[in-house]
């Protein structure tokens, strides 16, 4: 374990071996030596950078909270030794506004062991502290947060589709070079599908991967033709991504709407200027940082600026915890850890970095059991490819010691502590897993907690429907996460039905509203480009037209029932009538009734189509339709005597004392990177991800960019690197039990989980089963 020199107090500071302060440094004390190894360097910590590298259940939040404590009540000896009346405010900054509630209030218990007053810190997202910065200087930010919208880009976010639509018009040749393909015959029913792949799906999709990943690193359209200049491809991917990026760009300025990355650029707009910056430093005497592995460039660097003392520009005040193998968030965001692994890299080289490598959460089974798969898959794949950085950064999970002060530390496990079942099927999966869990339920005197973590939302909703019926009996609260995420697409949703109401014969809103059908799994899973490129024949097919699927047949006369009821129901009744369609649960309808009643109350002076779809258009680009939290969304997630079922993204940063992590299969985990059916006519890659690995080997200064076939490799590698993190992650959830399940049998697609086949297990799981072959069962 690498150490931090515990640096003695300068001549500017109060020494806290002084009568005068005797009794607080007593209390200070009493803090660091609650605190682990780990834990305790961040407490000795008096200034300068310093990394912490943290294992899960490592104690992340406590050891930063106590260091912060410790921090602010030596920045208040500061300040009372030097008679000054300034006070400098510790910024600490975490990932998700839960975490910000949860740091705040133990930071405060601190201070009030400490005997001083609960400020003195703030604690923040990284997004709002970057607002903050930029509100205080809006000349300087070019934010007038009065004027503007924020907005998250998406795929189908307006913004996006018109951008696409006026690159189309602006560049035709360009596009027709895509619609060609590899291969096209000029078949015009094929150019109508190519052409609904491209304008939907394909240039959305690269639209939006490339505009988070420029943006977040501080990248403009001109960057990225730069770099095009070095790659060649037939298609100039990068070339069209700086010109969708710079379409985008223009419609957001001119409309007054900002993202989140335009918050970050803001405020470091302001912090260009030397006279703000060194305000916004004076008030601030240092930066702590929480999940660190998830900054991007652009973030980083805004706290650095932060964390800098204008009178020692060389060392930033800044504390940066987090751990890079449990990065799971980079192939869908900007986050890499490579940044953060650097950070550490820098901070070992300057004896600052910190290993925080004991963990108490979890019964030894559960943490050899973590350990072996994060060495398996590093060997595995340093065996298979020299070109690429192994996906974990080596570092073992180790008991604490005995006398470790958290109370039941590395507990006493439940049954054999980690269990491997290969069902039959999925639903032999059920019954093992329902049959353990009431075994569970019945035995356990005390209040305990249990989670099922799934890969997928659509696992997750099956599971559920399967396992309702047994909890039901046994008088089990069973707690679906998904279904109350479910509840904040219903504006999205009835939108999109709407709009194919309005205008039938639109490509794009017929689409739009057979993808819901299918999400909703009204219809089967099926190209819907097809019927989407012809919408007169599909919904209308005439008597020289070709038979229809019966699968089309179906979605056809689904789409023909909102018609009528179009033009048969009064407009105030439509979306009640659009939720019942939907078949949406109880509380999925109580949501549309709250939709439906804010709508037509504002339409109320003015009814008509065109005012309900503007008002559900605003509702649903601002994000503004958001339910009501009357609790902490991570204490209802992990209430005791209740089995919750989450997936693994969202499982991160929660632990509970029974864990299930069925369906542990190789096309979800690692999965395979595979092209769309619909989009193969571009060739055996995608265009979004061959420009993500471009604009990532740009930032990482790989020299030469990879072309189109290098880039796919690298791509397929950091989604399967990703992939087992997930299931690290997904592991460590689990204090006394993790049971673990691959099925001989499950569906290839799980919106068809009726159709079942022989299913291969995650390349890990048969590992696992030879290495603990007592915890088969």
């Amino acid at each position: 374990m690498t150490t931090t020199n515990h640096q003695p107090p300068t001549n500017n500071q109060t020494d806290p071996r002084s009568p005068s302060s005797s009794l607080r440094e007593s209390a200070i004390l009493k803090i660091r030596n609650s605190l682990r190894p780990g834990q305790q360097q961040m407490a000795d910590w008096y200034s300068g950078p310093l990394a912490v590298s943290a294992v899960p259940g490592a104690g992340k939040s406590k050891g930063m909270a106590a260091a912060a404590a410790i921090a602010i009540a030596r920045q208040y000896q500061r300040s009372n030794s030097s008679r000054s009346s300034e006070r400098r405010q510790l910024v600490v900054v975490t990932f998700t506004r839960s975490a910000v509630a949860n740091i705040k209030a133990k930071i405060r218990e601190y201070l009030r062991n400490l005997s001083l007053p609960q400020t003195g810190f703030v604690v923040c997202t990284l997004h709002g502290l970057a607002l903050n910065i930029a509100s205080r200087h809006p000349n300087l930010s070019g934010l007038q947060l009065d004027n503007v919208t924020l907005i998250t880009p998406t795929q189908s976010h307006r913004f996006i589709r018109t951008a696409v639509e006026q690159w189309i018009a602006s560049h035709p040749g360009h596009y027709f070079r895509l619609l060609e393909g590899i291969q096209f015959d000029g078949e015009e029913t094929e150019r109508l599908r190519r052409q609904s792949v491209l304008r939907t799906e394909v240039l959305p999709d690269l639209a939006t991967t490339v505009i988070h990943e420029a943006k977040s690193s501080g990248m403009l359209p001109e960057d990225l033709r730069r770099f095009s200049e070095q790659t060649i491809d037939n298609y100039e991917i990068l070339t069209v991504a700086a010109e969708l990026y710079e379409q985008y760009q223009n419609l957001m300025r001119s409309r007054d709407f900002i993202d989140y990355d335009d918050m970050i650029l803001a405020a470091l707009r302001v912090l260009e200027n030397p006279s703000a910056r060194r305000i916004e430093q004076n008030q601030v005497f240092a930066v702590f940082e929480d999940e660190a592995q998830d900054s991007s460039p652009l973030q980083t660097k805004l706290l650095q600026i932060l964390a800098t003392d204008p009178n020692n520009p060389d060392q930033p005040n800044l504390i940066r915890v987090g751990d890079p193998n449990q990065a799971i968030n980079s192939t869908f965001t900007p986050a890499d850890p490579i940044y953060f692994r650097e950070f550490c890299e820098d901070c070992n080289q300057k004896n600052r970095l910190a290993t925080m490598d004991q963990a108490g959460r979890s019964t030894k089974i559960i943490i050899d059991a973590a350990n072996f798969v994060l060495q398996w898959v590093n060997s595995a794949y340093q065996a298979k490819s020299q070109n690429f950085p192994t996906p974990f950064r080596p570092q073992t999970i180790r008991l604490v010691d005995p006398d470790d002060p958290q109370t039941d530390a590395n507990p006493q496990p439940v049954g054999r502590g980690l269990e491997l079942y290969t069902p039959r099927d999925i639903h032999h999966t059920v019954q093992l897993l329902s049959q353990r869990v009431i075994e569970l339920f019945a035995q356990a005197p005390n209040p305990f907690s249990a989670a099922i973590l799934v890969r997928e939302n659509r696992q997750g909703k099956w599971l559920a429907e399967a396992l309702a019926p047994v909890c039901k009996e046994h008088q089990i609260t069973l707690y679906d996460v998904g279904e109350r995420e479910r509840h904040s697409h219903v504006p999205q949703e009835i939108l999109a039905l709407l709009q194919f109401c309005d205008r039938p014969h639109s490509p794009d809103y017929l689409k739009a509203a057979l993808e819901v059908f299918v999400e909703r799994q009204l219809i089967p899973t099926q190209d819907l480009n097809a019927p989407a490129s012809v919408p007169e024949e599909f919904l209308y097919p005439g008597p020289l037209s070709p038979p229809q699927p019966e699968s089309v047949q179906k979605a056809a006369h689904l789409c023909r029932s909102l018609l009528r009821a179009r033009m048969e129901l009064p407009l105030y009744q439509l979306i009640s009538f659009l939720a019942l369609a939907l078949n949406y649960d109880q509380a999925e309808l109580a949501t549309a009734d709250k939709l439906a009643e804010r709508v037509n109350l504002q339409i109320a002076s003015h009814p008509s189509m065109t005012n309900m779809l503007g008002i559900l258009s605003e509702i649903v680009s601002s994000e503004r339709f958001e339910p009501v939290e009357t609790e902490d969304l991570e204490a209802r997630y992990t209430r005791s005597g209740q089995l919750t079922i989450i997936t693994m993204h969202k499982a991160k940063g929660l632990d509970w004392d029974y864990v299930f992590i069925p369906f542990v299969h190789e096309n979800l985990i690692p999965g395979r990177f595979w092209v769309p059916p619909q989009s193969q006519f571009l060739g055996d890659f995608t265009l979004s991800e061959v420009a993500r690995a471009q604009i990532r080997a740009a930032l990482h200064n790989q020299g030469s960019l990879p072309d189109v076939t290098q880039a796919w490799e690298q791509a397929k590698y950091l989604k399967t690197a990703e992939e087992y993190r997930l299931l690290y992650v997904a592991m460590t959830r689990a204090k006394r039990l993790l049971w673990m399940s691959a099925a001989q049998k499950a569906p290839f697609t799980w919106s068809k989980p009726e159709n079942l086949q022989a299913s291969t297990p995650c390349p890990v799981f048969p590992a696992l089963k030879r290495q603990f072959p007592e915890c088969v069962v």
